[in-house]
């Protein structure tokens, strides 16, 4: 996939979300609960980035799993 493509799904792949969003919103993202989205995360499927107890999700590592696994 060209950068450019890339570019282009990132301004209409959940449009409504913000460029980092937390667990809850990944959930809501891929339509899982709270345990799959934590697995993809231990797995290393979904980079994060961890502040305090909190994770981070980059929206293009989002998108980059949804396009990967569907």
């Amino acid at each position: 996939m060209t950068k450019a493509e890339i570019k282009e799904l990132y301004k209409v792949m959940f449009a409504d979300y913000p460029d980092i969003v937390n667990i809850t919103q990944l959930q809501k993202m891929l339509c899982i609960g709270e345990h799959a989205a934590y697995n993809l995360i231990k797995e290393g499927k979904i980079p994060t980035l961890k502040i305090g107890n909190a994770f981070r999700i980059a929206k293009v590592s989002v998108i980059d799993y949804a396009l990967q696994n569907t």
